[in-house]
């Protein structure tokens, strides 16, 4: 079986006890972490190796995993650059409306190769808008993941509330209650694999509270039960959604998601920036995770999430990008600064250690997603996703703490990442796919998309 060994990194395992070697090697089997121990390599792990990595200036983290995104709108960035949510979808759900299979493999891919260079080896993505006659969407999505060689949570989000009852989007972006959940259904029966290795899992996604019916959140909820999948939406993103809520079902959107089964182990939300002490305590007891979006989220003024509380609550707490037209970097990477300013902000200098913020953008990604026993740290019998940050250059040179050249510092150059033991990026190149190509879609259809309008 092929070994591979990284020797001599600096190692942040993000394990149960925090480890981490100052010196260190990681030894590779196939897609499978074999060994992480301190000092240099033994000569009898190196030899025979297929690959030895030299880790000299080098800090080895887990891959990072993102939680929450919409990799189609990697086709609409700059748009509605001065709105909030709820003005800034208005403005680009004519657009999405007009999306298809084609595209969104294009868009997706660009997205994905961002957050790749990022250090991403993990991406949840929430796709909602399916025009009549696009295409398998999905499997667009699922398409450019394996291209890259990434690790994807797809899920089928849907809407079925129309303006014309009261919903935010225009009825032209809507689909019906039953065709959005035989989609869904359908989706997961074609894409999800549950094995401890696998490339792609499915969930089910009604959109927001804003934009799809009770009967879709409850239907949707028992379903995904009925097939083993997880469940993903938005929750408590703005003071509008807040207001909506108690206008139409006379609750907050904590307590209307919990009256539809929305709170438990098997769900996640993105951004629960607006909630109580006591939403907070709800989501820990019911182990509900949380998808944190810092730089969407202020991109969008919504607001900073109460992560200190969270995280200090139990919650399970992962870090997000969010759709690519909200957080039009697209990168995963620098997110882990954007979340420990924006802790401090709201909550004071101790709010969110660097460490803490690197679990999260990890261990707390993968428990997040149901997948803490396969990703997330670096140990034994674990997936190797692992990303490798060169902080020997000028921009970290002699920093005091090699994590804080990530978590504090300047997004530092990725050297490599590797997913299921293989590389996909390195020394800041997609190894299986030309940048330049990819670009080029992106810009095609990106155009395309706008001459649809």
């Amino acid at each position: 079986m092929a070994r591979t060994v990284i020797d001599g990194a600096y190692i942040a395992t993000v394990d149960g006890s925090s480890t981490e070697h100052a010196t260190g090697y990681i030894v590779i089997r196939d897609a499978r972490i074999e060994a992480v121990a301190a000092g240099r390599a033994p000569s009898d792990v190196v030899d025979g190796a297929r690959e030895v990595i030299r880790g000299d200036g080098l800090l080895a983290t887990p891959g990072l995993v993102n939680t929450h995104h919409h990799l189609y709108q990697w086709l609409t960035r700059g748009y509605a650059q001065d709105a909030i949510l709820f003005d800034w979808l208005v403005s680009l759900y004519p657009a999405w409306s007009r999306i298809d299979a084609d595209l969104v493999g294009d868009g997706a891919l660009g997205a994905m190769a961002v957050l790749a260079r990022s250090g991403c080896t993990t991406v949840a993505d929430h796709h909602y808008v399916f025009p009549r006659g696009g295409g398998d969407i999905v499997g667009s999505i699922v398409d450019a993941a394996q291209t890259l060689g990434l690790r994807l949570h797809a899920t089928r989000g849907s809407m079925d509330l129309g303006a014309s009852d009261g919903g935010l989007p225009p009825d032209f972006a809507v689909e019906t209650t039953a065709a959005a959940l035989e989609a869904s259904a359908d989706a997961v029966h074609r894409y999800d694999d549950h094995s401890f290795d696998s490339m792609v899992r499915v969930a089910i996604a009604p959109c927001s509270p804003f934009s799809v019916t009770t009967e879709l959140l409850r239907e949707s909820a028992a379903l995904a039960r009925d097939l083993g999948v997880r469940l993903h939406t938005h929750g408590a993103e703005t003071v509008e959604e807040e207001a909506f809520c108690r206008e139409r079902f006379g609750m907050s959107p904590t307590d209307y998601l919990e009256s539809v089964g929305w709170l438990d182990e098997d769900v996640w939300m993105a951004h629960c920036v607006h909630l109580s002490a006591g939403d907070i305590a709800r989501f820990a007891a019911s182990g509900t995770g949380v998808a944190h979006c810092p730089s969407s989220n202020a991109r969008l003024a919504a607001g900073i999430a109460p992560v200190r509380d969270m995280l200090r609550a139990g919650v399970p707490v992962g870090l997000g990008v969010d759709g690519s037209a909200s957080n039009e970097s697209g990168q995963l990477g620098s997110e882990i600064r954007a979340a420990i300013l924006a802790a401090r902000l709201r909550d004071g200098a101790d709010a969110l250690a660097g460490r803490d913020a690197l679990r999260v953008a990890t261990m707390g990604g993968a428990r997040v997603l149901g997948r803490q026993e396969q990703i997330g740290s670096i140990e034994p019998g674990k997936l190797a996703d692992l990303a490798l940050w060169r902080i020997d250059g000028v921009e970290h040179a002699g920093i005091a703490d090699p994590v804080a050249a990530l978590t504090l510092g300047a997004m530092p150059p990725l050297s490599r990442l590797i997913v299921q033991g293989e590389t996909v990026v390195e020394d800041g190149d997609l190894v299986r796919v030309d940048a330049g190509e990819v670009a080029r879609g992106v810009s095609r259809a990106s155009r395309a998309l706008a001459d649809r309008l």
